[in-house]
C-alpha cells in the first residue's frame, strides 16, 4: 500500500483532538464537581445568630461590633456564610421578653445575650437553643451559672466582667484623695447593680469610705438621681449599668454642675464625660465573646465550653472632663493610662 502523508496527518489530527477533547471533558467535570462541593461546603457552613441587647448605647454596641468581627476573624462572615438578627429592647423589659420568645421560636443556630437583663429573658425563654451571655458583671447574682462557675442550664455559657473592687477603689483614692463619701446611682431592677451595691456596702468600710446609693428606676431618673448626691458625696461610681449608661450625658451634666467626679469601668463613659475609668476594652470583649459563639456554630455543645471571665483592665482618663467636675489627675494617673482627651476611639 503507498504511503499517504495527507491520510496520516489527518488520523493524527483526529488522535489529538479526541485526546483533546476529552481532557478537557475531563477538566470541566472536574471544575464542576469542584463547584458543587464547594456550594455543598457553604450550604453547610452557613449559620444563623440571633443577637439582642437591652438597650443601645456606645458599650454594648463595641460589644455587638467585636462579636461580629471576631466571628468574621474565625470564618463566619456575615452577609456571606452567616445570618444575623440583631433587636434591641429599647430598655424596656417587656420588649426584651417578647424578643426572647420571638427568637425562641426561630431557633437560630445560637443565640447571644448582651446585657444581664437580657441574658435572663434569654434564659427564661429557652433551654434547648444555644445562649451565650455577655456583658454580665456577676453571672451568679443572675442565675446564670453557679458558685462553682458551673452553668445553671445546659445550654448556657458565656464571658462575664467580674471587675476586682479594690483597684477602683484605689483609683478612688488617686482621683480624689479625701474622699470618703462614695455616690452609687443604681438601676434596682438589674441583678448586676444590685450585686455591685452589695458589694460596695461590704468592701468599702475597710477603707474608711461609706456608699451613699440612690436608686434610677428609669434612664429618665438618672439626672434627678445624681441631683440626690449634692452634699452628700465627694464622688460618683458607675460600672454596667445600663440605665444610667444610657443617660450617661444627664448625669455628666448635673456631676459638672455639683463638681463630683464621675468613675466608671468602660472606655466610652469617660469619652462621653466621666473623668476616668477602668475597665475591659469593649470591643475586645465581643472578640472573645465571639470565640465562644464560634464554638457553637462549629458544633460543641455549650455544656462543653466553660464559662469564662475576662478582667484585661485598661485605665481611660479625661483630664478635660475631671477639671469640670471639680478635680486636676496627678501625674501617676496619667502615666499608665490611655488619655481620651489625645487618643481616638479604635
Amino acid at each position: 500500500m503507498q504511503y499517504n502523508p495527507v491520510l496520516k496527518l489527518s488520523a493524527f489530527m483526529l488522535s489529538a483532538f479526541t485526546l483533546f477533547g476529552c481532557n478537557q471533558e475531563k477538566k470541566v467535570d472536574t471544575a464542576d464537581s469542584a463547584k458543587a462541593e464547594s456550594q455543598a461546603e457553604i450550604a453547610k457552613d452557613s449559620k444563623t445568630i440571633a443577637i439582642s441587647a437591652i438597650v443601645e448605647h456606645p458599650s454594648l454596641d463595641d460589644i455587638r461590633r467585636g462579636i461580629i468581627s471576631g466571628l468574621a476573624d474565625l470564618g463566619y462572615k456575615d452577609g456571606q456564610n452567616l445570618t444575623v438578627n440583631f433587636q434591641s429592647a429599647q430598655g424596656n423589659m417587656a420588649t426584651a421578653s417578647q424578643i426572647a420568645k420571638q427568637f425562641a421560636s426561630e431557633n437560630p443556630d445560637a443565640i447571644v445575650a448582651i446585657s444581664t437583663p437580657t441574658s435572663q429573658s434569654l434564659a427564661a425563654a429557652t433551654q434547648t437553643i444555644p445562649l451565650i451571655y455577655t456583658a454580665v458583671s456577676d453571672p451568679v447574682a443572675a442565675k446564670l451559672i453557679d458558685n462553682n462557675g458551673v452553668a445553671t442550664q445546659a445550654n448556657i455559657t458565656g464571658l462575664s466582667s467580674q471587675l476586682p473592687l479594690e483597684p477602683q477603689i484605689e483609683l478612688f483614692t488617686k482621683v480624689k484623695p479625701n474622699a470618703k463619701r462614695i455616690g452609687y446611682v443604681y438601676s434596682p431592677g438589674e441583678a448586676n447593680s444590685v450585686a455591685l451595691k452589695d458589694r460596695l456596702n461590704e468592701l468599702l468600710p475597710k477603707y474608711g469610705m461609706t456608699l451613699v446609693d440612690i436608686p434610677a428606676n428609669r434612664s429618665a431618673d438618672v439626672a434627678a438621681a445624681t441631683r440626690a448626691l449634692d452634699g452628700r458625696a465627694d464622688l460618683i461610681y458607675t460600672s454596667l449599668d445600663n440605665n444610667v449608661a444610657s443617660a450617661m450625658e444627664a448625669m455628666v451634666q448635673v456631676a459638672n454642675e455639683l463638681d463630683l467626679p464621675i468613675i466608671a469601668s468602660d472606655e466610652f463613659s469617660v469619652r462621653r464625660g466621666a473623668a476616668a475609668a477602668l475597665g475591659v476594652n469593649d470591643f475586645d470583649f465581643g472578640v472573645v465573646t465571639a470565640k465562644l459563639v464560634a464554638g457553637v456554630l462549629d458544633g460543641k455543645k455549650p455544656a462543653d465550653i466553660k464559662p469564662s471571665i475576662m478582667n484585661d483592665l485598661t485605665l481611660y482618663i479625661s483630664p478635660k472632663h475631671a477639671l469640670e467636675q471639680g478635680v486636676a489627675l496627678v501625674d501617676e494617673i496619667k502615666k499608665d493610662a490611655i488619655d481620651v482627651d489625645v487618643v481616638p476611639k479604635k
